[in-house]
């Protein structure tokens, strides 16, 4: 979304009674270490300040999500009369319809992002969102370019993660179907799905970024996708996206110039969005179908 811009046989020890072994053993010294060092990390998660803040975590997942929109709105109202002459010169759009389409597109992300991080009709103002994004491809012509259909992909994955952390917590019932609480198959399809979007959520990050960055992004993305530890992976990725988020695209730099200024900003909040999706992850867990869960049952 974006605006203009292992035995012994007869007991004689063979070399091969020694390899396996060894090989096995090393093999579980490893994972016990890791599995070691994500619990501890994880307890840290657990301390009473940490717990005290979890009631507003989804609040502030969700706020970090619709904040690229509420960004994308300011950026509108205060490049007003630059979005009105390119739309209007550039892209031929009558000027009526420049102005009416301007006014919508703003009204619609102000009020539907709100209502996002309100939890009221997420349904609708998550439709709204996407349409939002599929108007602006239109009227500024971004639909040609891989990076907006990435990253635009990544910001409708964060809304539809939003809506399934919503599903699964407020436990709501639809007509012609069974009350979710009587059902905990409805939650853990909708953390499912939430874990499997994040990983759109993250395509367009880790491409474009160095190697180590996308190695070990890639792994906390399959480790969320497929239920491993999903708390210490998404710690793990939250800090590193917030270290580089304050350290790559520090918009507020003064020795930057407009146009500059405008891409790190767009990107702080793409990444911002990013950050929302794996809070909201970390904060429904993994669900049963994982496995995180697969391990407690074997």
């Amino acid at each position: 979304m974006s605006s203009f811009r292992g035995t012994k046989f007869n007991s004689i020890p063979t070399s091969h009674q020694y390899t396996a072994p060894k090989s096995t053993s090393s093999s579980n010294s490893i994972i016990d270490s890791f599995e070691n060092f994500s619990n501890k990390v994880e307890d840290l998660l657990d301390t009473p300040f940490i717990t005290q803040l979890k009631p507003y975590v989804p609040q502030i997942g969700r706020f970090l999500i619709v904040s690229t929109f509420f960004e994308d709105s300011l950026r509108i109202l205060s490049q007003w009369g630059d979005q009105v002459y390119y739309l209007w010169n550039y892209r031929h759009i009558p000027y009526f319809l420049v102005v009416f389409l301007l006014l919508l597109i703003v009204s619609i992300m102000l009020i539907s992002s709100t209502l996002v991080v309100l939890k009221k009709f997420q349904l609708y103002a998550g439709i709204s969102l996407i349409l939002v994004i599929i108007i602006q491809g239109f009227m500024y012509g971004l639909f040609n370019g891989t990076p907006f259909i990435f990253r635009n992909l990544s910001l409708i994955g964060g809304l539809l993660i939003a809506f399934s952390d919503t599903l699964a917590q407020e436990k709501k019932s639809f007509a012609g179907l069974p009350d979710i609480s009587s059902n905990n198959q409805y939650k853990n399809y909708a953390l499912l799905a939430g874990r499997i979007l994040l990983v759109v959520l993250f395509f367009s990050f880790a491409i474009t970024k160095s190697w180590l960055t996308t190695f070990v992004v890639s792994i906390g993305i399959f480790a969320i996708s497929f239920g491993y530890k999903t708390k210490f992976a998404s710690a793990i990725l939250i800090t590193i996206l917030i270290f580089y988020n304050f350290t790559s695209n520090a918009y507020w730099s003064p020795s930057l110039n407009n146009g500059r200024r405008d891409f790190l900003k767009y990107e702080f909040y793409q990444t911002l969005s990013i950050v929302g999706g794996l809070l909201l992850v970390a904060n429904t867990g993994a669900g049963e179908l994982s496995l995180d869960e697969k391990k407690k049952i074997y």
